[in-house]
């Protein structure tokens, strides 16, 4: 392995992440390639030692003990863009800052992305994630993931049907968790298309019949989500967050009516399937949570009650604690589990995707 290659021992780990918390990565190292990537795996799997990947870090939260074996921060930043008639086909590597990307897009007046502007990470979490917000989510534009398969080390494309996206979620999540490793992203886009405008927030602060560029409509996102500090900032009290860290929970017709018999008039957003989307925050505001609760370093954030905050100070294991008494509050006052949103690393055992304590 060239020097260039060889990991580093012992790195912090905390300036990676949003939330600026968790202790060191036993070996760490940026993968530029898919080649120098399959070098990293090689080396580590010659030592025995698990290899956990590290993208732009928003919506992770590692231990204070740190992370075992190699820790592998994906920095593949080349992209490419194809344009046929109306449609823009744009390919960007899996480190590429995501609202990088989008501001490009916007600014050349391709449509597709703009709502998804402001969030922090990188482009290769999207897909993982199928991030969304104000009414666009990335399945709405993926066309296929470049991915390395660690079960026969070859390089293929999964077409974004293969890649099983649902709410805030993949098959790189589910069933096949840590087999792939996304190397790059595409999304199809609309040359000179209309911007979307179907989320309340957003559409408010343009006048009505208003008829929006994507410069003006990328704007009004970042607005409304500086009014949420839900931009990373390290100004903002509120900035060490990683968005929001609960899920809205999707309920069927037995466990809505179970809802409204503790609680009046739920705001429910009714989904295809027959079942109803429900606003975490609001249940976690009737649950008798309020922003800018404090549990000593940290607590919710004084702009948006689905995000948690470490104020300086704070421990992972002190979050952990905090996002437990939220859940379980809202469990027993409403009788919905919240289920969270982050990534966890480092930690043990877990139920519905929170790490015991």
């Amino acid at each position: 392995m060239s020097s260039s290659l060889e990991p580093q021992r012992s790195v912090p780990l905390a300036a990676c992440t949003s939330l600026q918390l968790g202790g060191p990565a036993q070996h760490f190292a940026e993968v530029q390639s898919a080649e120098s990537l399959c070098v990293l795996l090689d080396w580590a799997q010659r030592r025995g030692l698990p290899v956990t990947l590290l993208g732009g870090g928003s919506n992770v939260v590692i231990a204070d003990a740190g992370l075992p074996g190699l820790v592998l921060r994906m920095a593949l930043r080349e992209e490419t863009c194809h344009v046929e008639g109306e449609h823009v086909h744009v390919t960007a590597g899996a480190g590429v800052p995501w609202d990088e990307l989008v501001a490009r897009t916007v600014a050349r007046g391709w449509a597709g992305l703009e709502c998804l502007s402001g969030i922090p990470g990188s482009t290769g979490a999207t897909p993982i994630q199928n991030v969304g917000a104000y009414g666009q989510e990335v399945a709405d534009t993926l066309a296929a993931v470049q991915v390395y398969d660690r079960h026969d080390g070859s390089v293929r494309q999964l077409a974004r049907a293969e890649c099983e996206l649902s709410y805030r979620s993949s098959r790189f999540k589910t069933r096949d968790l840590g087999r792939f490793i996304v190397l790059a992203a595409s999304f199809t886009l609309r040359a000179g298309g209309a911007p979307h405008l179907g989320y309340a927030d957003v559409a408010r602060r343009f006048s009505a019949g208003a008829q929006p560029s994507l410069p003006a409509v990328r704007e009004a996102v970042l607005a409304t989500r500086r009014e949420k500090s839900m931009l990373l900032d390290p100004e903002d009290e509120n900035g060490r967050s990683c968005g929001s860290f609960f899920l809205n929970p999707v309920l069927g017709a037995a466990q809505l009516d179970q809802l409204r018999a503790r609680a009046q008039s739920p705001p429910t957003y009714p989904q295809a399937d027959g079942r109803h989307k429900l606003p975490a925050a609001w249940l976690i505001e009737r649950a008798g949570f309020h922003k800018g609760q404090r549990w000593g370093a940290v607590g919710i954030s004084t702009r948006h009650s689905l995000a948690l905050v470490a104020h300086p100070g704070a421990t992972s294991r002190q979050l952990l604690e905090a996002a437990h008494r939220v859940r379980d509050g809202v469990a027993a006052a409403l009788g919905v589990l919240l289920e969270p949103e982050p990534v966890f690393l480092g930690f043990g055992s877990a139920q519905h995707g929170l790490p015991s304590l």
